[in-house]
């Protein structure tokens, strides 16, 4: 008798929650549309920031790019964004200067950080230890060469 009990009980709870389901599922085919899921990246490499302006504002990434352009190296359009151009234009003078920022790509990646911790310290800007992170020191310091142009 137990048994049949304990059936019957489960079997009226599955039917609950069966019923449940359905009208959960009937409700929520009336709501908005969900958003379209993002595709995957199907590149193992994470993709550049568009701008990285480590920290600075707009007039101090102006003053960057105007050094880099009088310096002789193309940074592109003196407009405060930090991109691609800019930042080839800086691995190819902290390349040119000896500083080895590595390959002219246009990406913030350690190489770069580290060549411009030794270019900022070699100026007299204590960025610190050459560990390739822009940490607070490292962005204090380029904030602090940026103030002014070059």
């Amino acid at each position: 008798m137990r048994s049949s009990l304990t059936r019957a009980l489960v079997t009226t709870a599955a039917v609950v929650g069966i019923a449940a389901g359905s009208l959960a599922g009937a409700s929520a085919s009336f709501a908005a549309p969900q958003e379209a899921a993002l595709p995957a990246v199907s590149s193992p490499r994470v993709a550049p920031l568009a701008v990285n302006n480590l920290g600075l504002d707009t007039a101090r990434a102006m003053n960057w790019q105007s050094c880099l352009n009088a310096w002789g190296f193309n940074a592109g359009t003196v407009d405060g964004q930090l991109g691609t151009n800019s930042w080839k234009a800086a691995q190819g003078m902290l390349n040119a200067w000896g500083y080895n920022a590595g390959t002219v790509d246009g990406i913030v990646g350690p190489n770069t950080i580290t060549a411009l911790q030794r270019f900022l310290n070699a100026v007299g800007y204590n960025a610190g230890a050459l560990d390739g992170i822009a940490g607070p020191q490292t962005r204090a310091a380029f904030w602090n060469y940026n103030a002014t142009g070059c």
